[in-house]
């Protein structure tokens, strides 16, 4: 499902085949936790700043509105009206931030709701089953985000754990098909999500080494590297990367979960990784930041000095945005709280990182990704 196109070093330019679509990487998954993106963006939307794959959250579903309502509606692409593939996480990530309400076990996680209180209860094969029934394209193996930092021994024993999870989730999906049991041929239908794995072990370099080679060994289609951006250093997360990346099937996608900033993004796919997300986009345009292709790289829209700037955000840009608006009408937007100023800012922002993503991918094709890499990596 995975093809490898070229190499730049360790940069990888690729494609990877859903169900809904080829994917061109390295790519950026554009952020819609609860089928939607912050910012009072559309799927239409989406397409329009080049939005290859949505991603949308497991645990925020199943919570509101529910992945069986979901289900009988027709599936998350139905429900939200998107075509192109869909990526869920696995509600891992989430169940961490909900620290002071979960209690974790060898069958799951035990935790109340952020929205109501009520007790819940994910295991792996719940986590299958609900990104089953939400008919995502890619779905993600139940793990446990650990902070950074926290004890070796309790990072080893929460790997191990997370290994035998990952196994219960492979499973699963393989019930999940045999339910649908072709009559008379004995096989089963290929309407499953592709399952990635999950790298995990905090900041330990063995931890991190020992967990990778176990689950290659699993065969899956894809692979993650998970729990960063919860409290590391920058260098520490490239060393992890760096650490990692070797030990990760050269045939399959890899993907660094939650990260980051155009800078992180160059370097980590100087480092061979193919795919990112990130709220970073979508939560920095809600507040005023907005990226651009020159001097910092980005301008905070809120300053007095746009005030009567009837330049476009940015002038190298061709996003919907730009094309029409002033940085003084937006930043007008802002101040008078408008909800426009939002969707602006997010559609602009998205934009950017989905064309950061088309130049990384057209540099590989003619050779020069270390002329942008050098490029992005000057921005403040």
């Amino acid at each position: 499902m995975f093809k490898l196109i070229s190499k730049n070093g360790r940069t990888r330019r690729g494609e990877y085949k859903t169900q809904r679509g080829i994917i061109q990487t390295p790519v950026f998954m554009n952020v819609a936790t609860q089928a939607a993106i912050k910012g009072a963006l559309s799927s239409d939307d989406l397409k329009n700043v080049n939005c290859q794959v949505a991603l949308a959250n497991t645990y925020h579903l199943h919570i509101r509105p529910g992945d069986e309502l979901i289900k009988n509606q027709g599936g998350l692409h139905k429900f939200m009206v998107w075509d192109r593939p869909i990526l869920t996480d696995s509600g891992g990530f989430q169940i961490f931030s909900l620290s002071k309400l979960r209690k974790i076990t060898e069958e799951g996680v035990a935790f109340n709701s952020h929205v109501d209180g009520r007790k819940i209860f994910m295991s792996s094969e719940d986590s299958i089953k609900i990104q089953t029934n939400l008919g995502t394209d890619i779905a993600m193996a139940f793990d446990e985000c650990v902070e950074i930092p926290s004890p070796h021994i309790y990072v080893e024993q929460s790997c191990d754990r997370t290994y035998r999870w990952l196994v219960r989730c492979k499973e699963e999906v393989e019930r999940q098909g045999c339910q649908e049991q072709d009559r008379g041929t004995g096989t089963c239908p290929p309407v499953l999500p592709d399952l990635f794995g999950i790298n995990q072990g905090a900041a330990f370099e063995d931890l991190r080494i020992s967990h990778m080679k176990r689950i290659a060994e699993l065969d899956l289609p894809g692979y993650a590297i998970g729990g960063l951006a919860v409290g590391e250093t920058t260098q520490q997360m490239y060393d992890i990367i760096d650490a990692v990346e070797g030990h990760m099937p050269s045939n399959k996608p890899r993907y660094l979960m939650g990260v980051g900033t155009p800078q992180n993004i160059v370097e980590a796919a100087a480092r061979g990784i193919d795919f990112f997300d990130c709220v970073m986009p979508a939560r920095n345009g809600r507040h005023g930041k907005l990226y651009i292709w020159s001097g910092s790289g980005y301008i905070n829209i809120l300053n007095e000095q746009y005030k009567e700037d009837g330049s476009p955000i940015d002038a190298e840009c061709d996003c919907p945005v730009c094309q029409k608006y002033s940085r003084a009408y937006i930043r007008h937007l802002f101040k008078a709280g408008e909800m426009l100023a939002m969707r602006f800012a997010v559609l602009h922002n998205l934009y950017y990182y989905n064309t950061l993503m088309q130049k990384i991918r057209d540099s590989l094709d003619n050779g020069s990704f270390e002329k942008l890499r050098s490029k992005i990596n000057d921005f403040n």
